[in-house]
């Protein structure tokens, strides 16, 4: 009877041990997003997209009609004793001074000088004649009954409406004026409104705004004339820097 021989199993002495980075990682693998949910995502704000679009359509109307009213600041009118006509839209807004003056409601009227344009000193040296706006604003008024006597011209340009603000500021501790009617553009009179009462904070100075009448300018249709467009942006804008600058 033969016995059966039974193999020895391998020794792993002198083996080196087994390199476990070798062996895949069991964890369990999470699936990437599935596409369903960016498509989702997607669908949610082209509906968005498109419900905005829809209501701009059905109500730019009356939306566009808001943003144009908050524009516009108007006050009843009272006698005073100064009429600015601010600088800017000469002939819409001579038209208006000129109107109050003829009124009584202010004996003075105030112009300012906006800047001189660039290579203005070389025209008038080749003996070119070129009026500049305040110059053109007190030939209007001259023209409308204004006497020139009654007309304060200030001669130092003004960069920007808070500069106008701050001159007639000075004018009225000079003259110790108590009130004043601020002439100018409907778009551009909210701004007006808000500088004027910043660089004047005396609450004892009566400040009333007039929009000029001879603008064509309407808060229920301005989106339908370029010009007008134009003008809304960038009072809006302007109110935003204003408002950012602490000048209003």
């Amino acid at each position: 009877m033969s016995l059966g021989i039974w193999p020895k199993p391998k020794s792993t002495e002198g083996n080196p041990p087994e390199d476990r980075s070798k062996i895949p990682d069991a964890k369990p693998i999470e699936p990437e997003s599935a596409p369903s949910t960016r498509l989702s995502l997607f669908k949610w704000i082209f509906f968005i997209v498109v419900l905005f679009y829809v209501l701009l359509i059905y109500f730019h109307g009356p939306i566009l009609t808001q943003l144009g009213k908050y524009l516009v600041v108007q006050h009843p009118l009272a006698k005073s004793d100064l009429i600015v006509c601010l600088a800017g839209g000469d002939v819409e807004r001579g038209l208006a001074s000129a109107d109050l003056f003829a009124r009584g409601l202010a004996p003075k009227v105030f112009i300012a000088r906006e800047p001189i344009p660039d290579g203005l000193e070389t025209l008038k040296q080749r003996g070119i004649a070129y009026p500049e706006s305040i110059d053109l604003m007190a030939m209007i008024l001259k023209g409308l009954g204004v006497p020139e006597s009654a007309v304060i011209r200030n001669d130092q340009p003004v960069e920007s409406t808070f500069e106008e603000a701050e001159r007639v500021g000075s004018l009225l501790k000079e003259k110790k004026y108590r009130s004043l009617i601020l002439v100018t553009s409907p778009t551009h009179s909210r701004r007006a409104w808000l500088t004027f009462r910043k660089a004047i904070p005396d609450k004892e100075i009566r400040i009333v705004v007039m929009p000029t009448p001879y603008s064509k300018y309407r808060a229920e249709d301005w989106w339908k004339t370029r010009r007008y467009v134009r003008e809304v942006i960038m009072e809006y804008q302007k109110l935003i820097y204003y408002k950012a600058k602490g000048l209003v």
